[in-house]
């Protein structure tokens, strides 16, 4: 009978979400990336992925412009 060997599996560590203040050219990027696909997959026929693309692409916009206007937190900017 052969003795079969268990390696130990190597796994990423998980990266804890950033805490610090969000970078702005990071989300214009973002922005423009998501934008871009959602006109791509709308182009495609693809409807559902345009618009989640579209969504991503409006909070990136929406967390850019929170970032100019100083505020911290855009989902308790005080909308009604």
């Amino acid at each position: 009978m052969t003795t079969v060997i268990h390696l130990a599996r190597h796994r990423a560590a998980a990266t804890p979400p950033t805490t610090g203040t969000p970078d702005p050219i990071q989300s214009f990027g973002d922005a423009c990336n998501s934008l871009s696909m959602a006109a791509y997959y709308a182009r495609s026929g693809n409807n559902a992925g345009a618009q989640r693309k579209a969504i991503q692409g409006l909070a990136a916009l929406r967390s850019l412009n929170a970032q100019d206007a100083g505020i911290q937190n855009p989902s308790t900017s005080g909308r009604a």
